[in-house]
C-alpha cells in the first residue's frame, strides 16, 4: 500500500517538508510537477491567504483534503471543495493570542508615537522646544470588527489597559460582555481606534470603505491584523494623505508583499510585514495542527480543525 502523496503549495512552507516526509510522500508545487504526478496527489498543503486555482484542483482527481497550514483559508474555494467532496482544514486559533498581542502593539506604537518618536530622535529633531505629547491608552474607545478568537483576545488585553471596548459583526453574540454596535459605520463613528479582526471572504471585501474611514475621522486610528482585502487600500492612502483619517497601523496588505513605494509618502502610518501571527510558538502549533489533521484524515477519523463547508 502506497503512502499518501502530499503537494506543498508555497515556498514559504518549505521548512515543514522534512516533517511531512516522515509519514508521507511529498512533492512541491514550485518544482513544477507534471500532469501525471499531480494526478496522484491525495492532499494539498496550502497557505490559506493564497488563491488555490480551480485549474490546479482540476488537475488532481484524487485530491481528498486541502490542509491549510495557516489559520486563514480565504484563498480556498469552499463551494468547489464541497462540490468535489474535498475536506478542508486549517490551523484553528493557533496564532490568535499572538495576533492579538501584535494588534495591541500596533495601537501602542501609533497612539504613543513610539515608531514616530524613534524616527524623530534618530533624525536629530529632539530638542527642548520639540517636546511632543501623545494620547493615553486608558479611556480610549476601541471598536473591534469581528469578535472571533483574535477579537476576543484583543478585547481582554484592551480592557486590562482600561480601554472601553465595543464591537460589530454580522451575527450577534449575546454572551459577550462587550456591547455590539448597530452597524459597522456606527462602530467606527463611536471609536477612537477601529481594529479589524474579521475573517475574510468575498462577501466582505473592502468592507472598511472610504465611508467607514470618514466615520472614524481625523482623530481616529485604523488597525488591521486580519486580511488586506478587508480594507479599501486606495481609499485608506487617500484618507491618510488628506487628513480625513488620523492614522493607520497595518500588518496586512492587498496584495502581499506590498510595494514599499506605495507607502513611501503616506503620513501617520505604522506598517509591519504580516508578522502578527508569525511567532516561533504559533508556527509550531500550526505544524502540530497540520500533522493532526493529516493523520486523522488518512485514518478516517474526525478532523481536529475542519472548515465547515
Amino acid at each position: 500500500m502506497r503512502r499518501p502523496l502530499l503537494l506543498v503549495g508555497q515556498p514559504l512552507l518549505a521548512p515543514i517538508v522534512p516533517l511531512l516526509t516522515q509519514d508521507y510522500d511529498v512533492m512541491t508545487l514550485w518544482e513544477q510537477p507534471d500532469t501525471a504526478a499531480l494526478a496522484q496527489v491525495d492532499a494539498v498543503i496550502w497557505a490559506g491567504e493564497f488563491a488555490l486555482e480551480r485549474a490546479l484542483v482540476d488537475a488532481m482527481p484524487n485530491l481528498s483534503l486541502i490542509a491549510c497550514f495557516t489559520v486563514g483559508y480565504d484563498g480556498v474555494d469552499l463551494a468547489l471543495a464541497k462540490a468535489r467532496g474535498i475536506a478542508v482544514t486549517h490551523a484553528g486559533d493557533a496564532n490568535a493570542q499572538d495576533v492579538a498581542d501584535h494588534a495591541i502593539g500596533l495601537m501602542i506604537a501609533h497612539r504613543r508615537w513610539i515608531v514616530g518618536g524613534d524616527r524623530h530622535l534618530r533624525a536629530g529633531k529632539w530638542t527642548i522646544e520639540a517636546k511632543t505629547r501623545t494620547r493615553s491608552m486608558g479611556g480610549a474607545k476601541l471598536g473591534i470588527v469581528g469578535m472571533g478568537s483574535i477579537g476576543m483576545a484583543a478585547a481582554e488585553r484592551a480592557q486590562a489597559m482600561r480601554m472601553q471596548v465595543s464591537w460589530w459583526g454580522p451575527r450577534d453574540k449575546p454572551a459577550l460582555p462587550c456591547p455590539r454596535a448597530d452597524s459597522l459605520e456606527a462602530l467606527a463613528r463611536q471609536s477612537d481606534i477601529l481594529l479589524v479582526a474579521a475573517r475574510a471572504d468575498e462577501s466582505n471585501r473592502k468592507m472598511i470603505s472610504a465611508a467607514i474611514m470618514e466615520a472614524l475621522g481625523p482623530e481616529g486610528l485604523l488597525v488591521n491584523v486580519a486580511r488586506g482585502q478587508l480594507v479599501d487600500e486606495a481609499a485608506l492612502i487617500a484618507a491618510l494623505k488628506s487628513g480625513r483619517l488620523g492614522g493607520a497601523a497595518i500588518d496586512v496588505f492587498d496584495p502581499e508583499p506590498t510595494d514599499p513605494a506605495r507607502w513611501a509618502d503616506v503620513p501617520n502610518s505604522v506598517l509591519t510585514p504580516h508578522t502578527g501571527g508569525a511567532t516561533h510558538e504559533a508556527v509550531g502549533q500550526m505544524a502540530q495542527m497540520l500533522i493532526a489533521n493529516l493523520s486523522a484524515h488518512f485514518a478516517g477519523e474526525p478532523l481536529p480543525s475542519p472548515v465547515r463547508l
